[in-house]
């Protein structure tokens, strides 16, 4: 097989493009999430703070001619970016899995439908029915 042909067999694989559908949806989500955490979440939260926008809060451990920026505002503003995004991919795959568990049970409820009841045991044979009656006799005369 050639190259062209495995990287093409490789790149159509179901797989691949899901993954690759994750990544550009992930990375817009990204976008999303980031503007609810600067635009909405944190103005609030800086203002209950004491007017304060996270992503200035920064020390500078350096001196007045050489400043070297500690900037911790910032990595806040990650953090609560990281937490909302974990819990929005928390309640999505719950999410999912509920609607999985809800089809398994509706695909098994179907599977038990579509089976056939058991087929009832044959009627027992003349010679069956007679050798039952005999064994029966037996059985009194001891």
């Amino acid at each position: 097989m050639g190259f062209i042909q495995e990287f093409k067999t490789f790149a159509l694989k179901g797989n691949v493009v899901d993954m690759a559908v994750g990544v550009i949806i992930g990375g817009a989500f990204g976008k999303i999430v980031t503007s609810l955490v600067n635009d909405v979440i944190m103005p609030p939260l800086g203002m209950l703070i004491g007017k304060v926008n996270f992503t200035d809060l920064a020390l500078n451990l350096g001196t007045e001619a050489e400043p070297v920026m500690w900037k911790y505002g910032a990595f806040i503003q990650q953090v609560f970016d990281f937490l909302i995004v974990a819990l929005c991919i928390f309640f999505l795959i719950k999410g999912i899995n509920r609607l999985s568990d809800i089809t398994k049970k509706k695909e098994a409820e179907e599977v038990a439908a579509a089976e056939p009841a058991p087929a009832p045991e044959p009627e027992p044979t003349k010679e069956e029915i007679l050798l039952a009656e005999i064994r029966d006799l037996l059985k009194e005369k001891k």
